[in-house]
């Protein structure tokens, strides 16, 4: 009795998988689609720079406290610089020694009492004298440290009478009034993110509020291990609640545009190749035709296509496990339910 069961089980089975498979079916459509796009950025000020010194000198006098809102071209450190200012009152005064002496030749020059070559003589020497001025004063302007631009200085290790060196840091500074922030996205969305687009930040280190600001440029390259691309953000921060080395977390809305979609559950992915069955009748019988597709953003159950389908292409979203090319199917009704 098993073997006739067995023989009746080997007749049968070709009739069974002949069978066509039923499947239920989507059109592939153009409606509205906005991505969103959720990511990690860190925060670094607007400005930043870490002020140090250029000659070797000690430390006279500080002008500033840890913390400090200081103004652009503000003096934050003064070094010694006794010598440069006897130099400076020197050059000074040879500057104005050479002045007087040129004016004069050439009050005398143009009544004809003072030779031509005269005047070039103490022309010479005015700009000879001017350049030592010069000289003199940047050297004595070396022996400052300006804040370059406005901004916060952060915690001084430095005290009156310390001997610094080229190269040692004397203090940062940082712009805080708007921040970037620099935001590590997948490649896929670089066709999809533009200059101005509107984001949300949020920071585990402030709870409860989140920090509005726009995408102010994208680099220009993709990063070859991690494909992903960096955008850019700014960030207003007028009450400085954001701080350089914040952890945040990015939401991003493309603008809503007319995609071709399709559902997500319709890809059958095969190694890095994505494809979908599309219904392709065929005397009289319906049958599928396995399709390579280019895909896009995904979002809400929804994928973008690229290339590879045009609107009005029906496609399978159920039933695709049972399917291979040129499976013959049964279209279920739209309102099926198993």
């Amino acid at each position: 009795m098993k073997k006739i069961w067995f023989l009746a089980g080997l007749l049968l089975s070709p009739l069974v998988d002949s069978a066509p498979v039923p499947v239920e079916i989507a059109e592939v459509q153009w409606r509205p689609f906005s991505t969103k796009i959720e990511a990690l950025g860190s925060l670094q000020a607007n400005e930043s720079v870490t002020l140090s010194a250029t000659v070797t000198e000690t430390i006279r006098a500080i002008h500033f406290k840890d913390g400090q809102v200081v103004k652009a071209n503000q003096v934050l450190v003064e070094m010694t610089s006794n010598e440069e200012h006897a130099l400076l009152e020197e050059a000074r005064s040879e500057y104005n020694e050479a002045k007087r002496q040129f004016d004069r030749v050439k009050s005398l020059e143009a009544k004809q009492l003072a030779s031509l070559s005269l005047l070039d003589e103490r022309t010479q020497l005015l700009e000879a004298s001017e350049a030592r001025l010069l000289a003199t004063q940047s050297r004595l302007e070396e022996r400052l440290i300006i804040a370059p631009f406005s901004g916060v200085v952060g915690l001084r290790d430095i005290s009156v009478g310390a001997l610094v060196k080229p190269g040692d840091e004397i203090v940062t500074l940082d712009d805080l009034t708007q921040m970037k922030l620099d935001i590590s996205l997948p490649a896929v969305y670089l066709s999809t993110v533009q200059k101005g687009m509107a984001i949300t930040a949020t920071t585990p280190y402030i709870n409860g509020e989140s920090f509005s600001g726009e995408v102010s440029s994208i680099d220009s390259r993709i990063d070859t291990s991690t494909r992903a691309i960096r955008v850019r953000a700014i960030l207003p921060n007028p009450k400085g609640k954001l701080l350089p080395g914040m952890l945040m977390t990015v939401n991003l809305t493309t603008p809503v545009v007319d995609q071709l979609l399709i559902p997500e559950a319709s890809l059958v992915q095969e190694g890095f190749r994505q494809y979908v069955y599309v219904v392709a009748p065929a005397d009289g019988v319906d049958k599928v035709n396995k399709q390579q597709v280019t895909t896009g953003a995904r979002n809400n159950g929804e994928v973008v296509v690229m290339s590879g389908l045009n609107a009005g292409d029906r496609i399978v979203v159920h039933g695709i496990l049972r399917l291979r090319d040129q499976s013959e199917i049964r279209i279920l009704p739209a309102n099926f339910s198993k």
